[in-house]
């Protein structure tokens, strides 16, 4: 595999794990200083931000991303800095027009449609959040475009910093729930200046060339209506990602008590961990393979696919049966055990989580091969269900029933965009290797349905589960040589640990213990 889009990935899995970590760390304060009824009512609100936000930006971050980086191969540095103009303008106008809707329904949405009077000033703050989003959005397009995504490693952090300590001061001022959402604004008006200082500094410079295209309004039309024309699937996509995380939330909402929603919130942001590893993968997965594809290189583009599926499975499926199997002290450790109740719903849609990883996956690769609608209808086919499952599941088994729909939903989309992936791009799955992964994966199962579910067990089990899922891989020869190698790099670069890694390196050199 590439080691660019290896070295991409990692970054971008540290990048997420502190935009993760950091969100988590805030959702904790708020559920704490909130309670259930109060981080309900917030729970709410929070589909909403993630929907204006994708309208706003129009899905024109993924088409920046692409674009740019196959203007920088071709060294068209005229166009990329008029696309990055012409889409950040369009984008900003779009994000004002959509926060005065938001103002003026907000009303309408909390009493007519939740019955919930409370969130009403919550859902007008998000319209502060808006317009700064979609600056960074653009400004993390075109880190994307370049391979330079240590940059939003650098931002997400600034962002997260910023939310977290103005949540918490805003809430403490008894702001209650829309304290919560006005530290959510806050730490994107800080992002924002963030990302335009990065952008300015160190991206803009790489576009800087003596050409200049002085384009008419006739032809910026024709461009934006270019960089439209993807946007639109990946938009319509976009919406539909948000449906399958947060119909439950919605319908939740609709037919039960904030302290419910605030329940199901409890458990919803952990059994998104492992997506973390995959939107890693996919971020960087679809500029590489969209370069692949322009340059008509199969094996490339074979590699890619093939490795970045392997790698997703490796990491994703393991973590997700931990969370499952240790979801009451996980719960318990992280929002209190007054959180407990949404122990069931946690062992539940992480699975379904592992499911949309690999979906996630699937979905980057046909928007880079130039599939992006392909994605767009899997997701329509996949929010219409969910919103049927969820609707018959909640009112007969309460927030479970969330749970459950979601996951069903997310195997079925799994299941099918597997198969088109294969079908469109023809490349050769890694089915026996996979079997293996899954393999290991039941061992680890075994092993930890046998330690108590309690948080020394989890200790225990993340400890003795990570040894016998290494050893697994090991034995069973599911690993390269060069992913042992790429991995082994990294550990390096910890402290001591060269004479532990290079041993380990020869160990399974001299024992062939490695796939060939």
């Amino acid at each position: 595999m590439s080691n660019k889009v290896m070295k991409n990935s990692f970054i971008l899995v540290i990048g997420n794990l502190l935009f993760r970590l950091g969100g988590y760390i805030n959702r904790l304060f708020m559920s704490r200083l909130l309670g259930p009824e109060g981080y309900g009512l917030y729970g709410l609100t929070l589909p909403f931000q993630g929907i204006f936000q994708i309208l706003s930006a129009g899905g024109l971050p993924p088409a920046i991303a692409k674009y740019v980086a196959e203007y920088n191969a071709q060294d068209k540095k005229a166009i990329i800095r008029e696309i990055m103009n012409i889409a950040t303008k369009y984008m900003i106008l779009m994000a004002l027009l959509l926060s005065i809707i938001l103002l003026f329904s907000s009303d309408f949405i909390a009493n007519n449609i939740f019955n919930k009077p409370l969130v009403v000033w919550p859902l007008r703050a998000v319209c502060l959040i808006t317009p700064f989003s979609v600056v960074v959005g653009a400004m993390r397009g075109a880190y994307q475009g370049v391979y330079k995504n240590e940059y939003t490693v650098y931002n997400r952090l600034a962002e997260q910093v910023g939310t977290i300590v103005f949540a918490c001061l805003f809430v403490i001022c008894g702001l209650y729930a829309m304290g919560a959402v006005l530290g959510s604004a806050a730490g994107f008006i800080i992002s924002a200046i963030t990302a335009v200082y990065l952008y300015k500094k160190h991206i803009s410079p790489m576009f800087i060339s003596d050409e200049s295209l002085n384009l008419t309004k006739h032809e910026e039309l024709k461009l934006l209506g270019m960089l439209i024309k993807f946007a639109i699937p990946v938009t319509i996509t976009a919406l539909s990602e948000m449906a399958i995380y947060d119909v439950g939330t919605l319908i939740i909402g609709i037919y039960m008590l904030s302290t419910d929603v605030g329940f199901y919130n409890s458990a919803d942001p952990i059994a998104r961990i492992p997506l973390v590893i995959s939107l890693s993968i996919s971020t960087v997965l679809l500029p590489a393979t969209a370069e692949a594809y322009t340059l008509h290189n199969q094996k490339l583009l074979e590699e890619y696919v093939s490795d970045c599926l392997r790698y997703c499975i490796i990491t994703v499926l393991p973590l997700c049966i931990i969370i499952s199997i240790f979801s009451t002290p996980v719960l318990g450790l992280l929002f209190g055990f007054e959180y407990l109740p949404a122990c069931g719903v946690l062992s539940i849609l992480v699975i379904g989580m592992s499911f949309y990883s690999i979906y996630m996956v699937c979905s980057s690769i046909l928007q880079g091969t130039g599939n992006p609608k392909t994605p767009m209808y899997i997701l329509i086919l996949g929010t219409i269900l969910n919103i049927i499952l969820n609707a018959l599941f909640v009112q007969y088994m309460g927030i479970n029933g969330a749970a459950f729909a979601t996951t069903i939903t997310t195997a079925i989309l799994m299941i099918i965009i597997l198969y088109i992936v294969k079908l469109k791009t023809n490349v050769s799955m890694p089915y026996k290797n996979v079997g293996l992964i899954i393999l290991c994966n039941i061992i680890l199962l075994m092993v930890c349905l046998i330690i108590p579910k309690t948080i020394p067990g989890l200790i225990i089990g993340c400890i003795v589960g990570f040894i016998i899922y290494s050893l697994a891989l090991i034995t069973l020869r599911v690993l390269s040589m060069q992913d042992i190698k790429f991995f082994i790099d990294y550990m390096n670069k910890i402290p001591k640990m060269n004479k532990f890694s290079d041993k380990i390196v020869k160990f399974i050199e001299k024992h062939n213990l490695y796939s060939k």
